[in-house]
């Protein structure tokens, strides 16, 4: 028999220790040749004082046995308590959320009984970023940050996953008709790596048309790669449209660590009563056991578990007309799919692993310094400085730019919250305190950088309370920037 392999595991809040519990006693009924090392994480850790709600000595565990199989936490209500999942997938580089969506009808009530679709999620940047300011007395900033990299990687590893996996179509999600730089890079993306894998179906949907058809056609996809806050929301929608979030299994995947976890919360509300389901943390433990190698006894568990639900073996929250007896508990489920270790499910399809198909995670290293993509000729043109003035008219305001700006600068255009407001303006527009003030190169001339700061010295002199900048630069004579909307 092969070693064991370190895992570490968090027991979490809630729920989680009794599921937990019950999916390490199905691992261990089925031979699974893993060895646990637990550390603390979650409510009790925020509370004494580790805002990320984790020690730093769990660091070591996490990054030398490099799997993680976690419980939900519960992250306390109030300020200063930053996001335990997003600290650790940034932290360690797990830059693919991996969610299988699977329909189990009839003994799991869902109006979409073929539906079997997995999305791949970019986890790393995005909105959740979580660059966020305050910059005026009514305006807020949060950042879309979206890399090259970033878009490689997951368009990538999506492609890698559909190959190795025997899916037939990759879907990209964006919403590029609006959002053309930053969406729009993720979609040519796809469209460059698409080519290198000629056997795979692939399109194209804009994300909001694309959920729409999630809700209601969801068995005409089959992998979905979309950007970091679509593929978190619609990764709920289709969970959910299996019959139950609780069913649903998360991996969390990096060129270094992975992380293996059920997508559902805490639920304190019934914790400690034994009636939480293990399903979504069992499947996730699958996820994990087939990512280290060990593909006969996650078949094993998993057919195990689908015969206990084709046998009517439900928690509560299944529980229906098709139910054996009462609601099963965590452990009485567990116990119900250690029963049936070696069992097949007899209507639902069987799984079968085979042999381990490594999934390709993209790595700094796999392309060639001669095949990096050339740096651009970047060519500074003007700025975007964003002023905080309250109780103004875009004329007045444009007046007292114009005012104290440099010969070699013209005040191009103002906009408020994206909208054209200066030159010619209309009065219906709402405008708030916070203005993007457009000033660029007058001769159409690059620009040194001492004649930003001159106009900068310039606004300060004045008065002006200028809050950020924005160099606006041309990158192989090509706009790196947006026009303003009715510009």
């Amino acid at each position: 028999m092969s070693q064991a392999v370190p895992i570490t595991v968090a027991k979490g809040d809630g729920i989680g220790p009794e599921i937990m519990e019950a999916t390490l006693r199905v691992l261990e009924a089925a031979g699974a040749r893993i060895a646990p090392e637990f550390i603390e994480i979650g409510e009790q850790q925020y509370l004494a004082g580790h805002s990320s709600g984790i020690a730093p000595e769990s660091w070591d565990s996490l990054r030398r046995t490099k799997v993680f199989l976690k419980a939900p936490i519960t992250t306390p209500q109030g300020g200063g308590f930053k996001s335990l999942n997003v600290t650790i997938r940034k932290t360690l580089g797990l830059y693919a959320n991996v969610r299988p969506c699977v329909s189990y009808a009839p003994y799991v009530k869902t109006l979409h009984p073929k539906m079997n679709l997995v999305i791949i999620r970019e986890n790393e940047e995005d909105l959740y970023a979580g660059i966020e300011h305050r910059q005026t007395d009514q305006v807020y900033q949060c950042l879309k940050v979206i890399t090259r990299p970033g878009c490689e990687k997951i368009i990538r590893y999506a492609f890698e996953y559909a190959r190795a996996n025997g899916r037939r179509k990759v879907t990209c999600m964006t919403k590029d008709n609006i959002m053309k730089m930053t969406d729009g890079l993720f979609h040519k993306v796809f469209d460059e790596i698409a080519p290198e894998y000629p056997e795979i179906q692939t399109d194209h949907m804009i994300i909001d048309i694309g959920t729409a058809r999630l809700a209601t056609r969801p068995e005409t996809f089959d992998v979905i790669v979309t950007l970091n806050l679509y593929g978190d929301i619609i990764s709920d929608v289709a969970a959910e449209l299996t019959g139950s979030v609780g069913l649903a299994p998360s991996a969390n995947i990096g060129e270094h660590v992975s992380m293996f976890e059920a997508i559902h919360g805490s639920a304190p509300d019934i914790a400690g009563k034994g009636i939480a389901n293990p399903s979504g943390l069992l499947l996730a433990a699958v996820m994990m056991l087939v990512h280290i190698g060990q593909t006969d006894v996650a078949e094993r568990i998993h057919n195990a578990w689908l015969s206990a639900i084709e046998d009517g073996i439900h928690t509560a929250e299944l529980h229906s007309q098709i139910s054996v007896g009462r609601p099963f508990g965590s452990m009485d489920f567990a116990d119900a799919v250690i029963d049936r270790l070696g069992n097949l499910p007899q209507k639902l399809t069987p799984v079968s692993y085979g042999s381990p198909v490594e999934v390709k995670v993209a790595s700094a290293s796999d392309a060639p310094a001669a095949q990096a993509p050339a740096t651009a000729e970047k060519t500074l043109m003007g700025i975007d400085v964003f002023v905080h003035a309250a109780l103004t008219l875009p004329d007045d305001l444009a007046a007292q730019l114009k005012a104290c700006t440099p010969a070699d600068l013209e005040l191009q255009v103002i906009t408020n919250r994206g909208v054209k407001v200066w030159p010619g303006g209309f009065p219906e527009t709402f405008c708030s305190d916070h203005w993007r003030c457009r000033f660029m190169s007058t001769s159409g001339a690059p620009l040194p950088h001492t004649s930003l700061v001159a106009l900068l010295s310039a606004l300060a002199a004045q008065g002006v309370d200028f809050i950020k900048t924005e160099n606006l630069c041309h990158f192989d004579g090509q706009r790196g920037y947006s026009l303003a909307q009715g510009q």
